[in-house]
């Protein structure tokens, strides 16, 4: 059954969740292409992950020790545009008035390296569950290289949103498996139940329950009800960072299209604009001051970028940290800021084996592992693996 919908916004913490609503309807309308309703239905998500949660600073997006945020479901691109803005990142309200343009900052699907505060290219389902793993593996690896007592220079977390489209994809569920076996701990998932694909009823395709299947990889899994109960979520989240060395799995009812009188919860409000109407009628019910497009309360505006600029105290406390521990341990400071920078080590490029005609033919996987065994040694952030074919690929 929907929840009903009322006309009664009152709270501000209320008008900073429809904003990020509002934004993503009038973003998709004035693009004529995309989907509003999962942003709609995961603005309350978004709003306790940012404000209650998550560590980040929107002037330094890449602040070394920041938590990462991966929107694997990527069709809903807005729901994180929504929230940078908001939170104050370098991409200004133009931008999501330019949403699916060319050259915008705003692509239909996140795009490293072109929106800040994007960690990863997302699109293709699934892919962004492994990103998000990767990085928690990252983080694990360079904490126990690098950490020394009394001083946890590394020391962040990594969230992801995934949509049932994801979980229907081999690579997330081969990716979960890895997170589960190594004990990523520090990785903290979100799946979006809002039980509607782009064709209808996500049981014309599927009726796996997610939430057993990650159980039996080794995550913990916790079930919230109402995806607009705020407490609720929050709570759900601070059991999962003290669920210890588990990665964590929060399946969170919601509903698509929240707020829509005639498209919530249907099919329509998946990859298509609302309508003009449409539009209006749901900003009528959600009590948004205004039918202006694009019309953000300054009141709303200034309570998201409150939590915005928290991340200047949090950095400049991790720096001091930072330069305490660059003085204790002069050696692991430059070499962890050799890999942080992507900077390969100078040489390692004269430890590459030659291969010659005179040599004789070589397998592909003989060739491949003495260039790796050879500069493995030089390069020692180089990581990989093989499942349980290492003696074949001659790993």
């Amino acid at each position: 059954m929907s929840p009903s919908i009322t006309s009664s916004t009152t709270s501000l913490d209320e008008l900073c969740i429809n904003a990020i609503r509002v934004l993503a309807m009038d973003a998709v309308q004035r693009a004529d292409s995309g989907h509003p309703g999962t942003p709609m239905g995961l603005a309350p998500l978004a709003y306790v992950l940012w404000t209650r949660r998550l560590r980040y600073n929107p002037a330094d997006p890449a602040w070394a020790n920041r938590d990462r945020f991966v929107l694997s479901a990527g069709h809903a691109s807005l729901l994180l545009y929504s929230v940078l803005h908001l939170t104050g990142y370098d991409l200004p309200l133009d931008e999501l008035e330019r949403f699916r343009q060319w050259g915008s900052k705003a692509p239909g699907h996140p795009e490293h390296g072109v929106t800040p505060g994007v960690e990863a290219t997302t699109g293709p389902l699934g892919q962004g569950i492994g990103n998000a793993v990767g990085m928690a593996l990252a983080e694990a690896h360079l904490a126990a290289v690098f950490n020394r007592p009394g001083h946890p220079v590394i020391d962040h977390r990594t969230y992801f949103i995934a949509s049932d489209g994801d979980l229907m994809e081999g690579v997330s569920h081969e990716a979960a498996a890895l997170a589960g076996h190594l004990r990523l701990g520090k990785l903290i998932g979100f799946y979006d139940d809002n039980r509607i694909t782009i064709e209808g009823s996500t049981a014309l395709a599927s009726s796996t329950d997610a939430g057993r299947r990650f159980e039996a990889y080794g995550w913990q899994v916790q079930r919230v009800a109402d995806g607009n109960d705020p407490e609720a979520i929050d709570a759900a989240i601070g059991a999962a960072m003290e669920a210890g060395n588990r990665p964590s799995l929060i399946i969170l009812r919601t509903h698509i299209g929240y707020g829509s009188p005639h498209k919530q919860d249907t099919a329509e409000a998946h990859g298509s604009p609302l309508g003009k109407e449409e539009v209006k009628l749901t900003k009528e019910h959600l009590g948004w001051p205004s039918l202006e497009p694009f019309y953000l309360p300054d009141e709303a505006v200034a309570r998201w970028r409150e939590y915005g600029h928290r991340g200047d105290a949090w950095q400049t406390e991790w720096n001091r940290q930072y330069q305490a521990y660059a003085r204790a341990f002069p050696a692991e400071a430059r070499e962890l800021e050799r890999r942080l920078s992507g900077t390969l080590p100078a040489g390692w490029e004269a430890a590459l084996p030659t291969f010659t005609v005179e040599n004789g033919a070589i397998a592909t996987r003989d060739a491949s592992a003495k260039v790796l065994n050879a500069i493995a040694p030089q390069i020692p952030e180089l990581m990989g693996g093989a499942a349980d074919l290492a003696p074949s690929t001659r790993r």
